[in-house]
């Protein structure tokens, strides 16, 4: 997976990056269906400097699709894990249309 990654005004990059790595791996297990070198996985984090929010914005890009979410709180950390809890759930969903699970879906009987 190719992942980049910028910062604008934001102090804490350490404690983030753990964290980033972190939802990288379980980010890597969800794909590996798809080929490392074929996704690319780009994200910012910013500080708004009215509000003083912390946002976290994350594009991933499938051979299949591309994925967007966004993140935010009051500090990094929390906008981090909202965007990548986010983005988890929009690989599976994903990943279901992909395979046609809403198809197979069995049909209520009607009485």
């Amino acid at each position: 997976m190719n992942v980049s990654i910028s910062y604008k005004h934001v102090d804490a990059e350490k404690p983030v990056a753990v964290e980033v790595n972190r939802r990288l791996d379980k980010l890597n297990r969800l794909l590996k269906s798809y080929q490392p070198d074929m996704i690319q996985l780009k994200g910012v984090f910013s500080r708004n400097q009215r509000t003083d929010e912390q946002y976290c914005a994350l594009t991933l890009l499938l051979p299949s699709g591309t994925l967007h979410a966004t993140g935010n709180g009051k500090n990094v950390l929390a906008g981090c894990k909202k965007a990548f809890s986010e983005i988890e759930t929009q690989v599976k969903k994903h990943q279901s249309r992909l395979r046609r699970e809403h198809e197979w879906k069995s049909k209520r009987a009607v009485s």
